[in-house]
């Protein structure tokens, strides 16, 4: 009997251990040695290895059609994407929720931690250029053998891409005797004031407004279905132009930048999504997106153009566009089992 109680005390200890390291980095209810807030530890999905895709043969694909998405987040069924919100704090210091975390802390999280590759949505050489990066042409990485952490370059690629410069203070700085500091412009030939370095303003959850899709539906003789794969993911947020008063206003929207979806399966799929029917049985992200548990408007297909939706059709007219692509798709499996 005492040999069975040690054994059962070890077990329950390696558990701790191995939900307290939080494996692929998926918070766990184990907040402190011997303590788990809740009746089990909820270590399925921390711990579960990624399906991978069915094998697909290109002599099997008898039909497909490139299409893109739009994720709106202020839409009820996309909310377990948005909440909860995390926040970085005047000190610096970045407050996730405990027990499960966005969508975005989850992909910021794991760019630092190098787990995720950014591209661009523009050519850094043509910043004016199309904005094309969900072709995933322009990687952004550190040099080899280093990170986050070590490669100061690779960090400030990125803080344009996590985050924004914030407004410039209107004041000068001052030496020792209270007068402002001056530095010489060659430009203008005069010396101008120095002003404190403006501040770094990172994107939270609540600043991640949608979530573009790139997506190819096709037809797989093989197996008889009508298959979705999702290419890459690009997080939005809105764009905001600053006037001459310091008034701040928003002018659009803008893609911070582009991942390669299926490298991006093997960090979904190890955090929770939430359930609002039932706190027993929550999904992982993979498992999510894997199911199309989320509500898309499509705004751009693959065509003799290479226009998206917004340039021929407006308002309530590219909604419909949008439905019409759908039932094209919808269509074309009803009609392979219409005899």
């Amino acid at each position: 009997m005492k040999s069975l109680i040690v054994s059962a005390v070890a077990i329950f200890s390696v558990s701790l251990s191995m939900a307290q390291e939080g494996i692929n980095g998926g918070p766990v209810n184990v907040p402190a040695d011997g303590i788990i807030d809740g009746v089990v530890i909820t270590e399925h999905i921390p711990t579960k290895r990624m399906i991978p895709y069915e094998h697909v043969r290109e002599a099997d694909m008898v039909w497909s059609r490139r299409v893109w998405e739009t994720i709106d987040l202020r839409e009820k069924i996309n909310h377990p994407m948005y909440y909860p919100f995390d926040e970085i704090t005047r000190d610096g210091v970045w407050v996730k929720h405990a027990q499960r975390w966005s969508l975005w802390t989850i992909i910021r999280q794991h760019i630092i931690n190098g787990d995720l590759r950014v591209f661009l949505p523009y050519n850094p050489n043509n910043q004016f250029g199309e904005w094309d990066g969900d072709q995933l042409k322009y990687p952004v990485d550190p040099q080899p053998g280093l990170n986050y952490a070590t490669d100061s370059v690779y960090r400030e690629n990125l803080l344009y891409l996590l985050g924004s410069l914030g407004p410039q203070d209107a004041t000068p700085l001052v030496d020792d005797f209270g007068d402002p500091l001056l530095v010489y412009n060659p430009e203008t030939g005069f010396d101008d004031y120095v002003y404190p370095p403006r501040d770094t303003l990172w994107y939270t959850s609540k600043d991640i407004i949608q979530y573009r899709l790139k997506e190819d539906w096709f037809f797989d003789k093989e197996r008889s279905v009508l298959d979705v794969r999702i290419i890459a993911i690009a997080p939005v947020v809105y764009r905001k132009e600053v006037d001459a008063t310091g008034a701040e206003s928003i002018s659009g929207t803008m893609e911070l930048f582009w991942l390669y979806f299926p490298h991006c399966r093997f960090v979904f799929n190890n955090y929770f999504v939430y359930n609002d029917k039932n706190d027993s049985q929550w999904m992982s992200f993979d498992d999510l997106f894997w199911k199309r548990r989320f509500n898309a408007v499509m705004y751009k297909e693959s065509n003799n153009f290479d226009r998206k939706i917004e340039t021929y059709r407006a308002g309530l007219d590219a909604l419909y566009e949008a439905e019409k692509i759908k039932e094209e798709i919808r269509t074309i499996e009803h009609d392979v089992w219409d005899f």
